[in-house]
Formats: C-alpha cells, structure tokens, sequence
C-alpha cells in the first residue's frame, strides 16, 4: 500500500486550476441564495466533456432547459460501448453507445434528436417510469420532476441508444486545498502510476466535467470515501474501483466508463448512485467476494457479465459474505446475468452467503447464449456454499434478448466448481413481475436429497399480467410451474405460490 497523498501534489493542482476554468461552463437558473427560500427556483447545472475525451456526435443531439421556458443548454454526449456476443464463435462485438449526464432542480424538459434519422418511435426506459414521450420526426420530448437515469432508444435499437444520467444539484462540494480531499476539478486527469490508493479517512472528489484515467484503490482502508459527478475511465479491463479488506467506505454519484466496482472482504460499505458501463471481458459491474454490510442503492449499471455478482471465497480472498443489499437499481445485461448468487466458494472449509435483499429494482435486459449462465436472477450454489435468507421484492423485468427469468441450482459446474453446493434455502420473492415472450423456462435444481432447495415462496408473481398461485384455475394434475412453462425437479422441497392475500392470511393465522 503506498504512502498517504499530499494535498501539495501537482495532480490536485492541475485540478484546481481546472475548476477555475470549467464553472465557467455551469448553468444556473437561479442565484445561490435562492436554495434558502422555500420552493426553490429551478435549477440546471451542465458539464462539458474535457478535450481529449472521446465523444459521439453521429446519433443524438441532447438539448436540456428547466420548464416550462428556460434557455435550451446543448449537452456534450460522452462516446462508450456496450457487448454482444457471437453464438456461434463465442467472439464479442463492442458497438458504440452514447451517455449524458447532467444535474438539475425541479422540473427538466429534455430534448433528443436522433441525428442519423429514420426515426419510427422512441421509447424510454425502465418502462416503470412511465414516461411517454413526445415524438416529432426524429426529436423527441419529455419531462423529468426528479433526477432518474434513463435510456433513451430510437426504432428499439439495442446499442445505439442514449443513457441519459440525472443528479440533484450538488449543495456541499469540499474545496479543492481540503487537506482531507484529494481533488479532481474539471478536465481530463491521468493518475500517476495508473492506481491511486485512497489513505483511510479521506476524500477523493471527482468534480462534474472531470475525467480520471486510472484505477482507485481502498485497501485496507477505514471511513474513506469515492463521490462526486465526475467520470472515471480505468486503463485495464478489471478493476475500476477497488475495496481490498476494507471498512466503511462510501462511494457516490461517480461514473464508470469502461469498469466496474469490486468488493474484496470489504466489511460496511455504501455504493449509492453509482452509474457502471462495461464492454470488455470479464466485465462484471459490481463484483463482490468475501464481504459484509455492503448496500447498493440507486445504481444503473450496463455490463458485458453479470452486472452484480455476489459470492464467497476465490483467489486470496476467504470468508462468508452476508447482509448484502440492492435497492433502487436498474440493470441491464448485455452478457450473464444481472444478479448471479453463487458459485464460487471454499471446498475446504465451507461458507455461507445469506441475508441477501434485492429491492425495487428494473432489470431491462439480458443475454445469454449458454444455458448454465442465464436467469435475470440467478441463485447458483457451488463450492460448498449454502445460499440462505434471500428476499427478493419489487423487481420488475421487462422482455429481454436470451436467458431465463430466474435460475435457482445447486450445481457443481466442473468448469468453475471444485464441490457441489450445500444449498439454497429460505427465499422469499415478493412482487415480481415479467412482461415478455423471450424468456426460456427458468429451473428451479436441487443436486440431490442432500443438497436441495428448500423453503421458496412466491408472492405475488405477475407474468404477462397473470397472477401466479397455487389456488389459480388450472388442469388439476398440473405443477403451478407448468402455467408459466418453469420446471422444478424432485429436490425443490416447499415451493409454494401464493397471492397476496394468501400471504397476508398466513401472516395473520
């Protein structure tokens, strides 16, 4: 680990000078002082991409003003890619991709133009959101009351779509000579020696307009914290930012251009409002191995793997992982899954992954030729590990390319395993919903007697607008699992499907 960073180095100077020239490139709607009063006037702040930071100017022009008739601000379009695999040859395709950020108080109304024209319909996403655009030749329109991050397709084109990243106005920038921060104002940032590893108790601020090209590293740290509305672009294709036997940290707001967020025997972690795009290989969003008390909130991630992937010991890293939380996300999986549980673990002294919530959370896509890594979620016990107290609720998937809705084994996959799982047991899933035709039949495999699934239940599951339940009208020799085409084998022990109102019932008697 090296030694802590000065704030006298000469990177936090070239970022202060920096901030000096880009705010002049922020928009405010209204005076500083207004913030007191108590409805605040609009506000809308943007940020242009540094030079040198590639761009795409060939599919959309964005234009943003708060309504109902500020002045139009244009927006700069950050160039990125997004994955797709060849069945046949197993080689992958990076196509070009744009993303937009921007922050803003109040209401927005946001204008896109699709530049390559053609345009037959737009549409804008997680369909959750309910926003139906206005649609005018190849421009359209729409309005946003609170910042939500979107993705803005023309003609369902999958990768040549707009991601469209919103903030709140930021009250509490730290100052750029802090000696607790260590400072990235606007421009383009190289880090010195390609990683930069963050001393405990500090700061590392990414100013918006900032892109850092570099790896960010808290090991073995303690109360260190990753925020601001900047962007990082990391050299090498595994490891973004990076928390080694860490506690505490909290990283937010930041954008990740080409990886991810790990977590390795981290132990109380936030990761709130982080934003990850992946195209290279092995590009999981946010990995984590090993850790305690981590809680994903608000997050958008786009991956080319899976986009969180939860698991136990591999590598130097050893013990359980428990009390892991993914609330308010949206996911979007161009390879893998966008939540795998599982795989791996310690053969020779077993673990445990338990006390997992996944809440309120958007899965738009997900793709995946190979039928031993597909399931929008899976739970896939391997190495010894026992999967156990899992709740899964609020999670609406929209239709997707290739895969299974859900995935729940005990497997030993030779490829990846050296045992079979202990199990998965105890998983409660609460108001799921799946609206879609693409979706392969999801299984539900236990290995054998001794290494089952146990104890899953059903709430509330809608597929097609179709309420799912035991109690539901059906042939009377059929599984509930055979009205949605899903199969469970003779190891699945106590599946049930309830409404909600059955559960209620149950809860109460």
């Amino acid at each position: 680990m090296s030694s802590p960073l000065s704030r006298r180095t000469a990177l936090q100077a070239a970022g202060a000078t920096a901030l000096a020239a880009g705010l002049t490139n922020l928009t405010a709607t209204s005076a500083w002082a207004d913030e007191a009063a108590a409805t605040p006037a609009p506000q809308l702040v943007t940020y242009p991409v540094p030079t040198g930071v590639g761009t795409n100017t060939t599919s959309f022009k964005v234009r943003v003003r708060t309504a109902p008739d500020g002045e139009w601000q244009t927006l700069d379009v950050y160039a990125m890619g997004a994955k797709e695999i060849n069945p046949t040859t197993g080689s992958g395709k990076v196509w070009g991709s744009s993303m937009a950020y921007f922050d803003f108080r109040g209401t927005v109304e946001i204008e896109v133009t699709y530049v390559k024209g053609g345009t037959t319909k737009a549409r804008v996403r997680p369909d959750s959101y309910g926003i139906t655009p206005e649609l005018l030749g190849d421009t359209l329109r729409f309005t946003l009351d609170r910042p939500k991050d979107v993705v803005v397709q023309i003609n369902d084109e999958i990768f040549d779509c707009l991601h469209l990243l919103t903030n709140r106005v930021e009250h509490h920038a730290p100052a750029a000579d802090d000696p607790d921060v260590i400072y990235f104002g606007p421009g383009l940032h190289s880090i010195p020696g390609d990683i930069l590893y963050v001393p405990s108790g500090k700061t590392v601020y990414l100013a918006g307009g900032a892109v850092v090209i570099g790896q960010i590293n808290f090991n073995q740290a303690e109360k260190s914290c990753l925020r601001g509305r900047g962007v990082l672009v990391p050299r090498r294709t595994v490891g973004g930012v990076q928390l080694q036997q860490s506690k505490k940290i909290r990283v937010e707001d930041v954008i990740l251009l080409g990886n991810g967020l790990g977590c390795w025997e981290a132990d109380g972690g936030l990761v709130k409002k982080v934003r990850v795009f992946t195209w290279g290989q092995w590009g999981d969003g946010l990995p984590l191995y090993s850790s305690k008390n981590i809680t994903y909130d608000g997050c958008f991630v786009r991956s080319s793997d899976d986009s969180h992937s939860i698991y136990a010991h591999r590598g130097e890293w050893y013990g359980d992982t428990r009390n892991i939380t993914i609330k308010n996300a949206t996911l979007w999986a161009d390879v893998a899954h966008p939540i795998n549980v599982g795989t791996h673990g310690n053969s020779d002294d077993p673990e445990v992954i338990e006390n997992l919530v996944i809440k309120n959370v958007d899965i738009l896509d997900h793709r995946e030729p190979q039928m031993n890594y597909q399931g929008c979620i899976a739970l896939k016990a391997g190495d010894s590990n026992l999967i156990k107290n899992v709740r899964i609720e609020d999670v609406r998937v929209e239709d997707f390319r290739w895969g299974q809705l859900l995935c729940f084994r005990v497997m030993y996959n030779t490829k990846y395993n050296t045992s079979v799982g202990r199990g998965v047991e105890d998983v409660y899933i609460k108001n799921l919903s799946y609206t879609g035709t693409h979706a392969e039949p999801s299984l539900f495999l236990g290995y054998d007697a001794e290494h089952a699934i146990k104890n899953v239940t059903f709430e509330n599951l809608v597929v097609n607008g179709v309420v799912i339940a035991d109690t539901m009208r059906k042939p009377t020799w059929y599984y509930t699992t055979d009205t949605v085409q899903w199969y469970a084998n003779e190891h699945v022990i106590n599946m049930k499907f309830l409404t909600t109102a059955e559960a209620e019932a149950a809860a109460t008697s």
